[in-house]
């Protein structure tokens, strides 16, 4: 039997990921030698001590039972300590940070416990999926702010709409920025800040990669903005940071009543993150300082091989100062469609094309540098020799 779905799923556009993955599992179940430079996937282990801290807690029948809402209170005060350390913030653990299944999960969820239906987000385009689809599943409408190169990829907020603004409750914005790795100063910020003021508006910030930066730049926190706890809510991840995207587990830190529904939101939907995987993530922001430099010093190194290599061959590629993703122009014949399509069906490469972020990332594609030095050396190569 076939059981028609809901409006709010027919206004999806198909998510992205999966399917590149569709395309991915077609072209290996063909025999192809892949390069999946496609979804940012961590290719790097866990931490060994990570996995040491988890091993430990998953044999302590304590954690087998339903974490608290609020999650363990070990992690909220890890999360502050570590919160208060990168960026000199104070934030209180009892209301002020909450803990999430990812961060992907939370940013999905924020707008059901503040959007009402005709009611209006405002999201950057190109951007990372769920800013999108939460908003449609929250019923709200989208008010897109277009992200151009001209602009350093930073939304021209003095652009906006004001006879939509109205509408308008809550804003978006990721810096480092995923799809195009651009980046934002504490001025960028205090603006946002100083705009949502004037607006009503909740801001969202999506700090996933904060800690993913390069050649000596460090990204700041929406915190480091006078004000920002008025307003703000800000989303931080150790997927990326640990190399955990499996173990799902981040968390929201900011305004103590946009915490408050947020978490109201989530104690309808799930019972919490496995209390063994909260103690590892206390292990790993605890290690924080070990870690971080090593991984750092990885992307970087692939990072130069990559874009070193695109620039070669006269693809346009600036060089990212934070994330693993590298925004590269796509020759002028092709679309960010046919240009994916060309590298998986000439070159064996996934890569993401611009479009599936939106509307403003046309002309563009994503690579991840989720794979070896070696494997991204193969993939300029092959580049250079079937396409170039």
């Amino acid at each position: 039997m076939q059981f028609e779905k809901s409006d709010r799923l027919k206004k999806l556009p198909p998510y992205l990921f999966v399917e590149i993955d569709k395309a991915k599992k077609k072209a290996r179940d063909e025999g192809c030698d892949i390069i999946d430079l496609g979804i940012g996937d961590p290719d790097m282990p866990t931490p060994a001590f990570v996995i040491k801290a988890l091993s430990k807690a998953v044999k302590d029948p304590s954690t087998h039972r339903y974490s608290l809402d609020q999650g363990m209170p070990e992690f909220r005060y890890a999360a502050a300590k570590w919160l208060k350390k990168r960026f000199g913030v104070d934030f209180n653990p009892e209301g002020e940070i909450y803990p999430l299944i990812g961060s992907k999960e939370g940013i999905a969820h924020i707008p059901l416990a503040f959007i009402n239906p005709g009611e209006a987000v405002l999201v950057p385009d190109p951007c990372y999926p769920p800013y999108r689809s939460g908003t449609i599943f929250a019923g709200g409408e989208i008010i897109y702010m277009p992200l151009s190169e001209k602009n350093k990829f930073l939304p021209d907020l003095k652009a906006i709409n004001h006879h939509l603004l109205h509408k308008a409750r809550m804003i978006f914005i990721n810096y480092p920025n995923n799809p195009t790795a651009a980046i934002c100063d504490k001025k960028f910020l205090r603006d946002v800040v100083n705009f949502a003021k004037r607006h009503n508006l909740i801001v969202c910030s999506d700090a996933a990669y904060s800690e993913i930066t390069f050649d000596g730049y460090t990204a700041p926190s929406i915190f480091e903005a006078e004000g920002a706890k008025d307003v703000a809510i800000e989303f931080h991840s150790l997927s990326k940071t640990f190399n955990m995207t499996g173990w799902r587990i981040g968390f929201a830190c900011g305004n103590a009543s946009i915490i408050e529904g947020l978490a109201n939101i989530k104690s309808n939907i799930d019972s919490g993150i496995f209390s063994a995987i909260q103690r590892a993530g206390i292990t790993a922001l605890d290690n924080y300082d070990k870690h971080i430099k090593s991984v750092i010093k990885i992307y970087e190194e692939r990072r130069d091989i990559l874009v070193q290599g695109l620039n070669a061959m006269g693809l346009y590629v600036e060089n990212p100062k934070a994330t693993f993703y590298v925004w590269v122009k796509v020759p002028p014949r092709y679309t960010s469609a046919t240009f994916a399509k060309a590298l998986l069906e000439r070159c064996d490469i996934v890569a993401t094309p611009g479009n599936g972020f939106g509307e403003h990332g046309e002309g563009y594609i994503r690579m991840a540098a989720t794979v070896d030095k070696k494997r991204i050396k193969e993939a300029v190569d092959r580049i250079k020799k079937r396409l170039a």
